[in-house]
């Protein structure tokens, strides 16, 4: 897949997570499952979640739970990648 068409792809995705108030923990296995039936997910962090942190550091730690990659990060929103 070329650079371009892979870049397209990730722009068009929908958002199918989203991480909320309660924080990482009740996500961490709908993206697994989700990475385990997709190349990508693309996760929107709401503003209850973020708290003090940044998008980029949840999702670091999102992807790291999961063994998964951030392959962007953009406004509030990530996509992953495993």
């Amino acid at each position: 897949m070329s650079d371009s068409s892979r870049a397209q792809r990730i722009h068009e995705l929908d958002v199918t997570v989203w991480v909320g108030k309660n924080g990482l923990d009740p996500i961490e296995d709908e993206l697994n499952d989700q990475l385990q039936d997709s190349e990508f997910v693309k996760a929107k962090f709401l503003r209850a979640a973020r708290g003090g942190t940044t998008t980029e550091e949840l999702a670091e730690e999102l992807a790291d739970r999961v063994n998964a990659q951030v392959v962007r990060s953009r406004g509030h929103t990530a996509v992953f990648e495993r």
